[in-house]
């Protein structure tokens, strides 16, 4: 392998279709302002290196990037390519990573609306993120001990596992399929609607109108905090440990609730069963919202 370290690049496609290239200590970055600096190229390692132009790394193979820093002026920074390792870096330009496959993330700071649009095959491990539309249209997820601020997240997504993290973000998971989350918390108003196959075991859900609209939606002992007019036209199977401020016209399944303020039921459709559960893991046989 070549090593190239402590140059500064700005020239228009600087290292176009290299091969087998080490950069350590150098810097995408100059008066010529040049774009596209390692486009078309494969099995290239950065180390320490500053990118302050667009485009850099456009239809690569066998990418890894540790401890870089990518500006805002980054735009763009990675798309269409695949077998991608970053570690240690900031990713603070716009549309970050875009139709890639095969990525694996870790210790990562991300500042990037439109992050991670159609991504086949990502795992994600300890990362901070800051979003609009984060993630859109991707599949095969796998995130680990992610803190994630923004808006409209994970929208059709499909595949995903989520463990350990926190959101705080509206209009999550629309239209999400198969996806599971597990031991995370999930703050912002309109969860999950029009999902199928969501599951979420083990989360704090903060906000409200969660899980309209939803098909083979589950919760198991998830708490729900804040939350009103939940699970409208939806087919749930639930056990919520803490009371509900109000649960309006679910379709189908059963709902196991310490408590609800209020229960809607204006749909002719709406039959799903609510029973009331004296604590985790036990219920009362008193039934508060079941359908004759």
């Amino acid at each position: 392998m070549k090593i190239i370290e402590n140059q500064s690049f700005d020239e228009e496609r600087a290292l176009y279709g290299s091969h087998g290239i080490l950069l350590r200590n150098a810097a995408f970055d100059g008066p010529a302002d040049g774009e596209s600096a390692l486009k078309e190229s494969s099995d290239i390692e950065l180390q320490n290196v500053f990118c302050n132009l667009r485009y850099p790394f456009w239809h690569d193979h066998r990418l890894k990037i540790h401890d870089c820093e990518m500006t805002e002026l980054c735009r763009a920074a990675l798309w269409y390519s695949d077998h991608i390792e970053i570690t240690g870096t900031k990713l603070h330009g716009i549309k970050a990573l875009r139709e890639c496959s095969d990525v694996q993330m870790s210790d990562c700071d991300i500042v990037s609306p439109e992050f991670g649009w159609s991504v086949h095959n990502i795992t994600m491990h300890n990362c901070t993120a800051d979003s609009v539309y984060f993630m859109m249209r991707s599949e095969h997820l796998r995130f680990s001990d992610v803190r994630f601020k923004g808006k409209y997240s994970f929208q059709y997504i499909s595949d995903g596992v989520f463990e350990n993290c926190t959101f705080d973000t509206k209009d999550a998971f629309w239209h999400a399929k198969n996806v599971t989350v597990k031991n995370s918390v999930v703050k912002g108003e309109y969860l999950a609607w029009y999902s199928d196959g969501l599951t979420l075991i083990n989360c704090k859900i903060i906000g409200t109108q969660p899980f309209c609209y939803c098909k083979n939606l589950k919760l198991l002992d998830c708490e729900m905090i804040d939350t009103d007019l939940c699970f409208e036209r939806s087919d749930v199977e639930a056990t919520v440990t803490t009371p509900v401020l109000s649960i309006k016209n679910p379709y189908s399944g059963r709902i196991c609730v310490p408590s609800v303020g209020e229960i809607i039921r204006d749909d002719e459709n709406a039959k799903c069963e609510i029973i009331e559960c004296a604590q985790k893991g036990k219920t009362q046989k008193q039934s508060v919202g079941a359908c004759a």
